[in-house]
């Protein structure tokens, strides 16, 4: 199936190039002869071939950066949403990419959901307001690319990313990924758990939360999904994750309150079950705190975000421009300075451009070579499997 699947991926884009190929074509024939023919246009063809000539591109590899870089200086502005400053070195990849291009950052709702990410391409279209670009989880990509929320672009390096992160199609395309852990506040907690099993002791009580609720949090439902893994379950039976929840919450120790960076170092959520990356991230910024990252022993559970492009965009090339920006060597540097592995990570250690520093500050390789990720149609399952059992066995 992955064969025929790589196929037909490999046909779509060969398709789109042919397609852009003959454009291409087109407008270099429109700019050899526009000096010969812009006087005898009327006004509405001239703004026609003008839409022509601006309509962004399919697949990076086929324009010249230095074009989608002019075009995107002209639009002058980017829209960004749901990208927190301490989530992933969000904060530095903002301004590196600000400073690099001249190009000024929108950056609105950065706590939102994934889900709500969408719901503001839907409610926000044809308004400047609109997000660019969007940092979802795979199933919210997956609910974009069908309802037809996204724009295709293959980013220049789309082929060196691997076949399980990224949308044949063009519509999406993985862009980190990381592990659930256990963010422990050592200030707090003297004896740090070290599996899902050891957080039912009684030393945790009402110590113990998520990063949300998995009714509508991906952090959350990756949670989930590793209690499950840890307690019979697995990646097509999410029910042994919710039900240890349950028990957690039967013995006092789940704490209903979504955690944050404020609520970890203060001690209010002194164990926080959320992704490696923020959990280390938090560790670096809160030193008072020392919190510790601990990947669970009895489950190694990963997944990534994906990366798209809004269909109705305000800033289509500004949006093209900050994926290929991202993709690049110095973008996926920011991604690991933020302590998530990128999608590119593979392909850079093989060429030699990571920086043992950047290596050194992730937990041991041994301690993720166990990880497991689940499928587009497991987590859709998982999703319904919680939003009809969480409720009755957990709450809101």
């Amino acid at each position: 199936m992955e064969d025929f699947q790589e196929q037909e991926y490999e046909f779509l884009r060969r398709l789109e190039e042919e397609k852009l190929d003959r454009r291409r074509l087109l407008k270099r024939g429109l700019v050899a002869g526009a000096g010969l023919t812009v006087m005898s246009l009327s006004p509405a063809a001239l703004a026609a071939r003008q839409k022509a000539l601006a309509d962004p591109p399919t697949i990076g590899r086929l324009a010249k950066v230095s074009e989608i870089i002019k075009e995107a200086k002209k639009e002058g502005r980017l829209n960004v949403i749901a990208l927190p400053p301490d989530w992933a070195n969000y904060g530095e990849i903002i301004s590196t990419f600000s400073k690099k291009y001249g190009i000024p950052i929108t950056s609105d709702n950065p706590d939102a959901s994934s889900a709500q990410e969408n719901q503001a391409v839907r409610s926000l279209k044809g308004d400047s307001r609109a997000p660019d670009v969007l940092d979802v989880s795979a199933s919210q990509a997956q609910v974009g690319a069908n309802e037809g929320l996204y724009a295709k672009y293959y980013t220049t390096n789309f082929r060196k990313v691997p076949r399980a992160m990224k949308d044949g199609r063009g519509f999406w395309v993985g862009d980190y990924w990381g592990v659930v852990s256990f963010g422990i506040n050592r200030a707090v907690i003297s004896n740090p758990p070290k599996s899902w099993k050891d957080l039912l002791k009684p030393e945790y009580k009402n110590k113990v939360a998520l990063n949300g609720s998995p009714l509508s949090s991906g952090s959350a439902v990756a949670g989930v999904f590793s209690a499950s893994i840890a307690n019979g379950g697995g990646l097509s039976n999410i029910q042994p994750g919710i039900d240890f929840f349950a028990q957690l919450k039967s013995v006092g120790n789940f704490l209903p309150v979504q955690a944050t960076p404020q609520t970890i170092a203060s001690g209010q959520t002194p164990i926080t079950i959320d992704w490696d990356y923020l959990n280390i991230a938090y560790g670096k910024n809160f030193p008072a705190s020392k919190i510790q990252t601990v990947i669970p022993s009895d489950a190694v559970y990963g997944a990534h975000y994906c990366q798209a492009i809004n269909a109705t965009a305000p800033h289509p090339w500004a949006a093209r421009l900050w994926q290929e920006f991202l993709y690049s060597d110095q973008g996926q540097l920011l991604w690991l300075k933020g302590f998530s592995h990128p999608a590119l990570f593979t392909d850079m250690v093989a060429r030699k451009v990571v920086p043992n520093a950047l290596i050194k500050a992730l937990p041991s390789a041994a301690a993720y070579s166990k990880v497991k990720f689940a499928s587009v149609t497991q987590n859709s399952k998982a999703r319904a499997t919680i939003t009809t059992e969480w409720p009755k066995k957990v709450g809101s």
